[in-house]
């Protein structure tokens, strides 16, 4: 590492990599970070080529230096501000009780018999 770079600096760098497991980040001539999937942008990444390419500048905070491995671990997310909650759906079923003699179990009632008598009959 040729640059001195410390945890929470924010920095600009070249994206040089792309593997399934994250995006490796040029800081600088000698010196790159890897960007884990999960660092990539808030909310779910399944493929990071849909957000990155090969070149792309990218604003990068440095979140962990292991300096005994080299490695340096990046984070794309942590430069952006959250997205604000969208206000959550009611996903709830409705029950109607005025329809419910012609919908639902009753009709499974209505064919519990006949399958029955089927099997009775084989």
């Amino acid at each position: 590492m040729t640059i001195n770079v410390e945890v929470g600096q924010v920095l600009e760098g070249k994206v040089t990599g792309i593997q399934p497991y994250g995006a490796f980040v040029a800081i600088d001539g000698d010196t790159q970070g890897l960007v884990h999937i999960s660092e990539i942008m808030h909310g779910y990444v399944k493929d990071i080529n849909e957000h990155l390419s090969v070149g792309d500048a990218v604003n990068v905070k440095v979140i962990q230096i292991d300096e005994a491995k080299g490695k340096i671990s990046l984070s794309i997310r942590a430069t952006e501000e959250a997205p604000k909650e969208a206000p959550k759906q009611d996903n709830t079923v409705k029950y109607n009780a005025s329809n419910n003699e012609s919908t639902g179990f009753n009709i499974l009632k209505d064919k519990l018999q006949d399958w029955i008598d089927q099997t009775q009959n084989k």
